[in-house]
């Protein structure tokens, strides 16, 4: 593990934040040259980008406050805003994100699915660089495993663990380069976008078998109770926008 990358003086550079700003980059060049193809005016991109960042670090960290350590957080409630300390929660971040960018289509009247088709290949290469973030900083470990491709998390007893980070890194490049493909294909608004949701919900939910999560219906995770609320959602209204 590498926390932190380098230093530059005395100011740390961390490979969590680093990966993040990244994929940030990636997604913003390549969500620009797709929004062209749509008929969408590019600049539209960056201004969107930013709604979406600060929707999804307030979403992903209030989900996390809320579901994951409420008790600690109610003590302590400035904790909330400490932003440096682990605590953020993809699905939260998601729905912050939809929000946002709900709210930014109404502002400026833009096509709401055509958008959502644009930025939904990148929502899923930007997580998967971010996962390479999450093993790097030694978060979101698996349980523990006999396999050869085991990884030992400093600070866990020396126990070798499933690397869920980069289980969840190469089904997301998979994802992305599926959703690259149907966009070019795509047979009404609003189909990559949806398809992004329903295989993500799907792909987390496997991801979750293997890693150590918050329990909380037997051996079901968080996670995977919103992934079956996300697939029924994604499914539902793909039929009905098809």
């Amino acid at each position: 593990m590498q926390p932190v990358l380098f230093s530059i003086g005395s100011v740390p550079v961390y490979a969590w934040g680093t990966m993040l700003s990244l994929a940030v980059i990636v997604g913003v060049v390549g969500a620009r040259r797709l929004a062209i193809r749509a008929g969408i005016d590019p600049d539209r991109i960056l201004d969107l980008a930013i709604w979406l960042i600060l929707a999804g670090l307030i979403g992903g960290r209030l989900f996390y406050v809320f579901f994951y350590d409420w008790q600690f957080f109610s003590a302590y409630p400035l904790e909330i805003i400490k932003l440096n300390q682990p605590g953020l929660v993809f699905y939260g971040g998601l729905l912050g994100g939809i929000a946002a960018g709900g709210g930014y289509v109404y502002r400026y009247h833009l096509p709401f699915w055509d958008l959502a088709d644009v930025v939904a290949p990148f929502l899923a290469l930007g997580y998967g660089i971010v996962r390479i973030g999450c093993f790097l900083n030694g978060c979101c470990f698996g349980k523990p495993t006999d396999l050869p491709w085991g990884v030992v998390f400093p600070g866990l007893l020396e126990i070798s663990r499933h690397p869920t980070q980069l289980y969840s890194t190469g089904l997301a490049l998979l994802l992305f380069g599926m959703l690259i493909w149907l966009f070019y294909r795509r047979k009404f608004p609003g189909q990559v976008f949806l398809v992004y949701l329903m295989i993500y919900a799907v792909m987390r939910a496997v991801v979750e078998v293997f890693r150590e999560n918050l329990l909380i219906l037997g051996p079901i995770t968080i996670a995977q109770l919103v992934s079956l609320g996300l697939f029924t959602i994604a499914a539902v209204t793909y039929v009905y926008q098809r």
